[in-house]
């Protein structure tokens, strides 16, 4: 009897990606050069909300296309991110944050030159499309370049440019509008942007993953778009609907049929836009909700701190801007430093610490008043960017490493995504919190003030002027009349916005206990399964 062994073959080993030599492909030069594209988009979130009064006096705009020109930019932002960052994973990320860098600049110079305003919006709107290319791409790009060990770190540095442009958008802004032109705001994107490309071609290698998607997934596509696009609209106009307002539970309600749908279709397409096994990963499902969360407090409450420094203390644009660097200075020292403590030890100790000082801060900020000093500003705004500075980054890393390499474009989509949501969802309920705090107290500190009632059908009006700290004062009306008007409405939006930003505290402490179930990026390793072309 003859016996035989059958000895099973080697699976064979994936490809191992071969760093590139020289100057092309070289991480940190990878990172300077994604680095240029995201400060045009993080600027141009915060730098055109100080032009919008010029342009509305320079092109005879009412205040609903002065609003279009935020809305259209934010609306085909959140709208394409995922859609662009599959687009990456496809085509290759190289190309793609190319030929956003290229739309952004050519739109924004495009605006520029625009006489009327409805062009404005237009270009505005492919403005927000092609930073939609860019942002999950630079992610993408960062994703594949860089080693395990080293993510973090840039990771850390890129949350800082983040940061620090979009701080920096309302002083910059105000120096070129007051000493330039609003025109200026948008033309200084050209010359970024050229450099951008420049250094593109020359430095930048794309890197595709074995199992990258070859085809699109056109049903997810429109679906999960129009799902977005009903969202982040209803919030838009919450403020203005209200929110038991017909309209606005419409479309809140279409989009969580097209959301419904979406998922059933995800379920059954051989393959999906997004995923949805992504998310049995619960590190990634928890960095996604802790960005949404972080962001809703963040935006929201910066939101009313803007009012605040402008309209209650009456600071210019570029002051307010100034006063606010104690928050831009920190997220720029602590995005990096958090980016080496979470590859030492896991994101999760550090971003529980960081949102519980975010929580703190907070609440800090929800007792300043009317007559509150710079100093104690200064301390509680540093103290958010010292919180904020790690959620940024840990988050990034969570959703980005969590995530399979041939999925780092979504992935990246997916943080944008998540942020867009949650800055939206933040304005809007934080809003409602202020608006409702103003029609309860307003009607009330005016009385006790012993000042006569309002003629009828003017509380309407008042209400609104008081939600943004400014005081309805009548022309004409006496010295002495109009002191308690203002000191009674700037109390009353004082009041407002200590609830909204203890609304935004309570959040941060939710989101602490959210930061626990995160975790290091079990697909960290960049190199693994991606190859150069």
């Amino acid at each position: 009897m003859t016996s035989s062994t059958t000895v099973a073959e080697p699976a064979p080993e994936p490809p191992i990606a071969v760093p590139p030599k020289g100057l092309r492909g070289h991480p940190w030069l990878t990172l300077l050069t994604v680095a240029l594209g995201v400060t045009m988009v993080a600027l141009d979130g915060t730098i055109v909300a100080i032009a919008n009064p010029a342009i509305q006096k320079d092109l005879g705009a009412s205040l609903a296309d002065v609003q279009w020109i935020t809305n259209g930019y934010l609306l085909a932002l959140a709208v394409a991110l995922i859609t662009a960052g599959k687009l990456g994973d496809r085509f290759g990320h190289r190309q793609t944050f190319l030929i956003g860098v290229v739309g952004f600049a050519i739109s924004s110079a495009a605006i520029g030159i625009s006489g009327e305003v409805s062009l404005v919006v237009a270009f505005r709107v492919l403005q927000g499309l092609c930073g939609a290319l860019l942002m999950p791409a630079a992610l993408g790009l960062l994703r594949a370049t860089f080693p395990a060990e080293k993510l973090n770190m840039a990771i850390g540095i890129w949350g800082s440019v983040i940061g620090a442009s979009t701080a920096a958008g309302p002083i910059v802004g105000g120096l070129l509008v007051e000493h330039v032109n609003w025109q200026s705001v948008f033309f200084i994107n050209a010359p970024v942007g050229v450099l951008a490309v420049v250094l593109g071609l020359l430095l930048l290698v794309d890197h595709r993953a074995e199992k990258a998607p070859r085809s699109f997934d056109i049903p997810g596509i429109v679906l999960l778009s129009g799902a977005m696009f009903c969202l982040i609209w209803a919030l838009i106009n919450a403020a203005d609907w209200h929110w038991t307002d017909q309209r606005t539970l419409l479309f809140l309600g279409l989009a969580a049929v097209c959301f419904g749908v979406f998922v059933f279709w995800e379920n059954r397409t051989a393959e999906p836009l997004l995923p949805l096994s992504m998310f049995r990963s619960v590190p990634l499902s928890a960095g996604t909700v802790l960005m949404l969360l972080m962001a809703f407090g963040f935006m929201g409450g910066l939101f009313f701190v803007t009012f605040y420094l402008q309209n209650v203390h009456g600071m210019s644009p570029v002051d307010s801007g100034l006063h606010l660097l104690p928050l831009t200075a920190m997220m720029i020292v602590a995005s990096p430093l958090a980016g080496a403590l979470i590859t030492k030890f896991g994101p999760r100790t550090p971003l529980v610490g960081a949102m519980a000082i975010t929580a703190v801060a907070m609440f800090g900020l929800s007792q300043l008043d009317a007559d509150s000093g710079g100093l104690e500003m200064a301390v509680w705004f540093a103290l958010l960017g010292l919180g904020l500075g790690p959620v940024m980054v840990g988050a990034t890393e969570v959703i980005v490493g969590n995530a399979p390499i041939q999925h780092a474009g979504v992935a990246g989509g997916l943080q944008q995504a998540a942020m867009q949501v949650g800055g939206s969802l933040g304005t809007a309920v934080l809003g409602a919190v202020m608006a409702g705090r103003v029609d309860s107290a307003l009607p009330e500190k005016w009385a006790g003030a012993g000042l006569p009632p309002m003629p009828e059908g003017a509380e309407s009006k008042a209400s609104d002027a008081v939600e943004v700290g400014i005081a309805p004062v009548p022309k004409g009306t006496p010295p002495e009349i109009a002191g308690k008007i203002t000191a009674v409405a700037h109390d009353t939006f004082v009041s407002g916005m200590g609830l909204a930003f203890t609304v935004a505290a309570v959040v941060s402490v939710v989101a602490a206990l959210v930061a626990a179930f995160t975790k290091r990026g079990e697909n960290a390793d960049a190199s693994g399964g991606a190859v150069h072309i």
